[in-house]
Parts: C-alpha cells; sequence; structure tokens
C-alpha cells in the first residue's frame, strides 16, 4: 500500500485539518484516515485502514459510481445531504467532496462535513439579531407594564376587604393572575440584568452534580437520573453558577417534558473535535466539550425544535418560551454551542464548550 509520505501532502498538515477526510486507493481501500476522522467517526485508524471504504461505513449515496467518474474525469464532485452511520450511533447528515489527488490519479481524498452543524452556524447570526431585538423590546415593555399591575393588585386587595365571600373569590384571581405577569415580567428582565460571566477554569461534572441534586429534591423528585460520564474530560472556561443554571433548565425542561409519571434523564459527557466556532479574526475555536441531557418523554412538538432557543417560543401549554432562550443566551456568551435533536421517546440537548486555557508555570 503506497504510505501517506510519498503524497505531496505534509504530514503536520494532514494531522492538523480539521475536517474528517480520508485516502481511498482503485480498489476503494482506505489508505489513510486523520485524526478529525477518527473522532468523527468514532474509530481508530487501525480499524479502518486497509480496509474497504462502504465495508465500515454506510454511506447512502451511490459512492462506487461518484469515485469512478472522479477517477475518470479527475476532477472534485461533491454529494449533499448524505447520511453517514459507522452502525454504531444514528446517521449524521453529511456533505461529501470527493477529490482526485495530484500525480495519482487513482487515489481519492474523501472530506466529510457534518451539513446538521454547518447549517445551523449559517442561522446563528440571524437568530441572535433577531433574538437581542426582541428581548431588548420585552425588556423595555416588561419595565412599563410592572408599575400597573402593582396598582392593580393593591386596588384589588383593597377592595377585598368589602366584598362578600364570591365576590371575593374574583379579587383574589386579580390578585392571583397579576403577581403570575408580574412573575413572567421578571424572567424577561432577567436577560437584561444577567451579569457578563465570569469565566475561569470549570470541572463540567461538578457542575452536573449540582444541578442533578438541587432537581432530585425538586422538579425532578420523580425521575431517575443516570450519569453516563467521561472520567478523563478536562475543565471548560466558563462561569460556574452561569453553567450550573444552564445544566439546571434543561434538566427542569426535561423532567417537564416527561410529565407527572416520571422517567430517565441521561446526563451524557464526552470529548469531540468536530465542532468548531468561527472567531471574528476568522480562526475556528474548537468546542471540544460536549455534554448531552437526554429524556425518553414524547419529544419536542413538530416545527418547534429549530426555533426552540427563541424567546417566547414554547412547546408546551402556558410556557413562556424563556427559559430556553436564556440558556442559548448564556452558552452563547461563553462562546459555545446548543443544539437539539428530538423524536418521540428521545430528546436530546447537546452543550458544546471550549477547554479552559492552558495555565503557564510562573517564571516561563
Amino acid at each position: 500500500m503506497t504510505d501517506l509520505n510519498s503524497f505531496p501532502i505534509p504530514g503536520a498538515f494532514w494531522a492538523s485539518l480539521p475536517v474528517p477526510a480520508l485516502l481511498v486507493d482503485a480498489d476503494g481501500t482506505v489508505m489513510e484516515i486523520n485524526p478529525a476522522a477518527e473522532l468523527f467517526l468514532n474509530l481508530s485508524m487501525r480499524s479502518l485502514k486497509g480496509h474497504a471504504l462502504l465495508e465500515r461505513l454506510h454511506i447512502d449515496a451511490p459512492m462506487e459510481e461518484a469515485m469512478a467518474r472522479v477517477r475518470v474525469n479527475q476532477s472534485a464532485i461533491v454529494i449533499n445531504d448524505v447520511e453517514i452511520t459507522t452502525g454504531e450511533r444514528a446517521p449524521v447528515h453529511c456533505r461529501i467532496q470527493i477529490a482526485p489527488m495530484q500525480d495519482h490519479r487513482d487515489v481519492l481524498m474523501v472530506l466529510i462535513s457534518p451539513r446538521d452543524i454547518a447549517d445551523r452556524l449559517g442561522r446563528s447570526s440571524a437568530v441572535k439579531t433577531a433574538a437581542k431585538s426582541a428581548i431588548g423590546m420585552a425588556e423595555m415593555l416588561a419595565h412599563e407594564i410592572k408599575n400597573p399591575l402593582a396598582g392593580i393588585s393593591g386596588a384589588a386587595q383593597l377592595l377585598a376587604m368589602n366584598l362578600s365571600v364570591e365576590d371575593r373569590e374574583l379579587s383574589d384571581l386579580i390578585v392571583e393572575e397579576t403577581r403570575r405577569i408580574v412573575k413572567l415580567l421578571e424572567q424577561v428582565e432577567q436577560f437584561g440584568n444577567l451579569r457578563p460571566p465570569d469565566r475561569q477554569s470549570v470541572n463540567l461534572h461538578d457542575a452536573l452534580d449540582r444541578a442533578r441534586r438541587s432537581a432530585m429534591v425538586g422538579f425532578a423528585r420523580n425521575m431517575v437520573i443516570v450519569e453516563d460520564y467521561d472520567p478523563s474530560l478536562p475543565n471548560t472556561f466558563a462561569d460556574p453558577d452561569q453553567l450550573m443554571q444552564v445544566f439546571l433548565n434543561l434538566i427542569k425542561n426535561a423532567a417537564e417534558a416527561s410529565g407527572p409519571d416520571g422517567g430517565t434523564i441521561r446526563l451524557h459527557t464526552f470529548y469531540d473535535l468536530s465542532l468548531r466556532m468561527r472567531q471574528k479574526d476568522g480562526s475556528g475555536n474548537p468546542l471540544a466539550l460536549q455534554v448531552e441531557i437526554i429524556d425518553d418523554g414524547p419529544g419536542l412538538p413538530l416545527g418547534i425544535a429549530d426555533n426552540v432557543f427563541e424567546p417566547f417560543v414554547s412547546g408546551r401549554e402556558n410556557g413562556t418560551g424563556l427559559g430556553l432562550a436564556l440558556v442559548s443566551k448564556i452558552i452563547s456568551d461563553h462562546d459555545g454551542w446548543i443544539a437539539v435533536d428530538s423524536v418521540p421517546g428521545r430528546t436530546v440537548f447537546r452543550v458544546s464548550l471550549p477547554l479552559a486555557p492552558k495555565i503557564k508555570p510562573t517564571g516561563v
């Protein structure tokens, strides 16, 4: 088998390439696989190298025909909306690019780009702008509405002193409803009052454990919470209190989705380098730390998943649509990413966060 050193690809470049990539020979056998592909596919170089590509990966596209065309025409092609799976986990929607190698006509490079992540990242800027505008308007209205509501509640309490029992029920209803509206308005104001994160090196599992213990004595007391942690996970760079608030909100959302009969919530952590957020200077910031909150509830209503992190969008009756919007804002302030994947019986909220920066020894 031809060695990678004989190709016009420097080894350092191949190792640092952030996109999953494989080299395939004329027989469709995997010659090389870069580290990004190993992480994305959750397969090692040893398990893939020397094996037929289409024996180890299921790709719902006519790959043999596509690779043959690239070899004949010596020009790259792109296949959009392809599902790829190793059989060990759910298929991932991807875009595949197949390109010929210079001076090696039968050798192809196969590049894999997860489309779901790319599409959502493409929409993130517009969503954040719309969310910021909606929240700003809501904050202003909340401030203006709270004062007259206090007057209405006080007047209803004064009237109740001279009312019959039947009429007093109506005045009590006025007081109760005004208090409920004030509570909702305070949630809206919380967006504006949220201080910038005081970021430090934080153990994700400590924050998750704080949220779990708090949930188990309250809204999640009827739930079974399973911890599925990667013990080797390094620290993230975050505000510990705000991070705990994120996890608490997500666990609460999972518990409420399961209903009064309870269910199971799985807290899953793992390491994955396939997601990067592009910074203003053009550099890619890896979000390698992954936290998934998984519930076995009925799933999100159709049409909600793409907008569930926007303010005032809720899948529950009488829901405010503010809890997940606040979660999204906190994660965004931490240079992270949050996404959701939901089908009946399984909803996964996935939080992706950056690594804590390395601290240089004193005097270095």
